[in-house]
């Protein structure tokens, strides 16, 4: 008997998978169903049944944690659910759907199964509101759907709309929610949402009549650090009629709650001065190497970092609708004005195609500003090596050429760059709240950092740069073309600058003088760690970026904490020219 081919053998299992995942699939839909229609069978018969039934059918719905419960008993509220009474007197709860015809009718769809409401001859019935019968509700039915909506948003699958549910009830100063609060907490498996109930019971129980209650919950308060309880507290403790001992209580739990605040702002502040920091890193590790290796001032740097959040707005638009332009220029050929534009198609991609688009915007950013820095070594820079007046007048003039371009290009105003889904929001410790995208950046940052290190010392072209750093002249003796190394260099200081651009979009907009805000801060990094100095201008770009930061808090004012650091500065260079690792070779010496 012949064996059976590999290939066979692969198709056989494979078929047997899928036939396995079939069978284990088909139940959880069969069992999916039936959940869905007994809900729906339940708020057909609250809204059709009165007295104790309503109320125990209420309460069961309450357990479901289904959405259709939530969203047709928020309807119910609204006057949104009407009961259509057949010709035989049967009497159907139904929704009306949004969409309209011709006649401004809608179509009646029944609650208890999802299925339009059709005659004996199967037409479908449309109606308008005016045709039907709103459910009838009163003040204490309303009570208690409010009660199951209540219950509702406590089971809801997403965890921030558990906890808003949660701070929504401790906030509402009403006893029943000590109930709800109460039966959900054996239930919740989520830690932050656990503590949010805690919290939410503690703030309802400050109205207690009982003054031990009341300093039983101060104290959990105080315990559970909760920020949000603060104004309860304070209001609590100048109440006229609060007893001695709660006050007491009060008044400690506000300054333990006071102090946690300070520290959690405290580490917000050095999280944000660490992000901040991480971005003059990028930036001025192009800096520190180009300027080290040639004696280049590149006041145009600042741009680059504009050429890469630009590429990243591109991208992005690529991604989406596309992406054009249209320049006029003020001049004119025969009377007639000179334009030219450009359009770009874009995918119209959604979803995570569309999200996506940063991670391609990464490298471009990088490879469109180090073209620019090429464009401008072969231009402008390779006449002025080691001679620095000229070359800040030069670049300076560079660079108010390129912002100029910006704005015919992409306009004077600022251009959005939306951020990824991935990116967005931020978790917490301690209730210090992280930004994904801040922390991508700090990440990054470390990873270029890293990168640049492995270049300059385990690289052919890492060895040539540091041997045209130590001394250009005997470099070039050696055989060492300087010329190409200089070319090579700037365009990978410049591309270093445009990664940084790219990260700047996603924290802020993007503009024609977006470089122009870092470009100082760039080159006093550069000058406190010392030029030429990796390790030198990591220590200082974390050390302004965070001092800078936290001096803007403690002071109050960002002008402020900035001037504060730059005169530190200058008194720090006083001391040491150098910086804080000043690199010494034979050319210097």
């Amino acid at each position: 008997m012949p064996s059976a081919s590999p290939t066979s053998l692969a198709l056989k299992s494979l078929g047997r998978l899928v036939f396995a995942c079939l069978l284990f699939v088909a139940p959880l839909r069969l069992c999916a169903a039936p959940d869905d229609a007994a809900v729906r069978q339940k708020l057909a018969g609250v809204i059709l049944s009165e007295g104790p039934e309503q109320q125990k059918l209420l309460t069961e719905l309450a357990d479901s944690g289904s959405k259709i419960a939530r969203d047709v008993l928020v309807a119910w509220t609204r006057d949104g659910v009407y009961v259509y009474e057949a010709p035989d007197k049967s009497k159907t709860p139904i929704l009306l759907e949004e969409q309209q015809d011709t006649s401004g009718k809608s179509r009646g769809i029944r609650i208890a199964d999802g299925q339009p409401l059709k005659d004996a001859q199967g037409a479908e019935l449309r109606f308008t509101s005016t045709d039907l019968t709103p459910a009838d509700t009163d003040m204490t039915l309303r009570s208690a759907i409010q009660q199951t909506l209540n219950a509702l948003a406590l089971s809801d699958p997403d965890v921030d709309a558990r906890r808003s549910a949660v701070l929504k009830l401790g906030n509402s100063q009403k006893k029943d929610s000590f109930t709800l609060l109460q039966a959900r907490l054996g239930r919740e498996t989520d830690a932050s949402v656990l503590k949010a109930i805690h919290e939410a019971m503690a703030l309802l129980q400050l109205a207690d009549s009982d003054p031990k209650v009341q300093s039983a919950a101060v104290d959990q308060l105080a315990r559970l650090s909760a920020i949000g309880s603060l104004d309860s507290l304070k209001r609590l403790a100048t109440k006229a009629d609060c007893p001695p001992e709660v006050a007491r209580s009060a008044a400690r739990a506000i300054k333990s709650i006071e102090d946690h605040i300070w520290w959690v702002n405290f580490f917000g502040t050095i999280f944000h001065g660490l992000s901040l920091g991480s971005i003059l890193l990028v930036v001025a590790l192009g800096l520190a190497i180009t300027f080290g290796l040639m004696g280049i001032i590149n006041m145009a740097h600042g741009e680059m970092i504009a050429v890469g959040a630009y590429t990243c707005y591109v991208v992005q638009n690529l991604f989406g609708a596309g992406f054009g332009f249209s320049i006029t220029l003020p001049f004119s050929f025969g009377s007639k004005p000179i334009s030219f534009g450009l359009h770009l198609p874009g995918l119209n991609a959604t979803g995570w195609t569309y999200e996506s688009y940063f991670l391609f915007a990464l490298p471009l950013s990088f490879i469109m500003a180090a073209l620019a820095g090429l464009l401008i070594e072969r231009t402008v820079i390779r006449f002025l090596y080691r001679r620095p007046l000229e070359s800040l007048l030069a670049t300076w003039g560079v660079s108010l050429v390129m912002q100029q371009c910006f704005r015919m290009v992409f306009g004077a105003n600022n251009v959005q760059v939306n951020s990824p889904s991935w990116l967005l929001g931020h978790f917490s410790i301690g209730d210090v709240g992280f930004g994904y995208n801040r922390v991508f950046v700090i990440c990054f940052a470390a990873v270029i950092v890293v990168g640049t290190w492995l270049l300059l010392t385990k690289t052919p072209l890492g060895l040539l740069i540091r041997a045209v750093m130590q001394n250009r002249n005997m470099a070039a003796c050696m055989g060492v073309r300087t010329y190409r190394v200089n070319m090579l260099t700037f365009a990978f200081g410049s591309g270093l600058a445009g990664l940084a651009g790219a990260f700047l979009s996603q924290i802020g907009n993007v503009g024609p003088s977006l470089g122009q805000t870092y470009i100082v801060d760039s080159f006093m990094t550069v000058v406190v760690g010392g030029v030429g100095s990796i390790v030198g201008t990591v220590y200082s770009a974390v050390g302004i970026g965070t001092a800078d930061q936290v001096l803007q808090q403690l002071t109050g004012s960002p002008v402020t904490g900035k001037i504060v650091v730059l005169i530190t500065i200058i008194l720090f260079l006083q001391w040491k020219p150098g910086g804080l690792f000043a690199t010494r070779s034979r050319s210097l010496d």
